[in-house]
């Protein structure tokens, strides 16, 4: 039996797949959550094997918390289920090391399978979605210095992204400085806007 985490922030959509998963002979549905900061604590607790996760959440965003959890709860594999298909957005995926990168429109049956196979050791990503992102142009920054940023860009303050990456201040503060140097920014709402339009963060 496959055990997996859903979390998505629209209530008739995270109880649709919880509904459309517990189908799956093969598949139980052990946590469900609506906001990026509630998986990490929900997977410690019912150790999923795999955790479905939407970008858009409320509060840390889908890949952040993709991020966090691979560092907490490694063993927990990521499939990513988004609306957002945009090559720097599957970049930004890969980068947080998640195992696949599915979108929104997928077939029950597909999502199931994209499951399985992420349970047992491999990866799914569009394939035309990949090669756009692999003619893309890469990111200057480093994993960490991406998931500040983007935190910085909804309005987190540097103490407040420090607490909730684990970090010390000065820290986040570093990378915050190094992202502006690298991205040839005058300031931190430059580079935010920089790394936005490049589809960085």
């Amino acid at each position: 039996m496959i055990r997996v985490l859903i979390a998505e922030d629209m209530t008739i959509l995270r109880e649709a797949l919880v509904e459309l998963l517990s189908l799956e002979s093969d598949l139980e549905v052990v946590a469900e959550v609506a906001a990026g900061g509630d998986i990490v604590p929900a997977a410690l607790g019912h150790r999923p094997d795999v955790a479905v996760i939407d970008i858009g959440l409320p509060g840390l965003d889908g890949i952040s918390a993709a991020a966090e959890l691979r560092e907490r709860l490694p063993e927990c594999r990521v499939v990513i289920l988004t609306a957002i298909t945009k090559p720097g957005t599957l970049r930004n995926a890969l980068g947080a090391h998640v195992d696949a990168f599915v979108a929104k429109d997928i077939r029950p049956a597909d999502l199931a399978a994209a499951i399985r196979t992420v349970a047992a050791g491999g990866r799914v990503v569009d394939p035309v979605l990949a090669m756009a992102a692999l003619q893309a142009p890469a990111s200057p920054l480093t994993q960490r210095e991406t998931e500040v940023l983007r935190m910085s860009a909804t309005g987190a303050h540097p103490a407040e992204i420090a607490e909730r990456l684990f970090l010390t201040y000065g820290t986040v503060r570093n990378y915050l400085s190094s992202a502006v140097v690298k991205l040839g920014a005058r300031n931190r709402v430059d580079a935010i806007r920089i790394a936005t339009e490049s589809e960085w963060i």
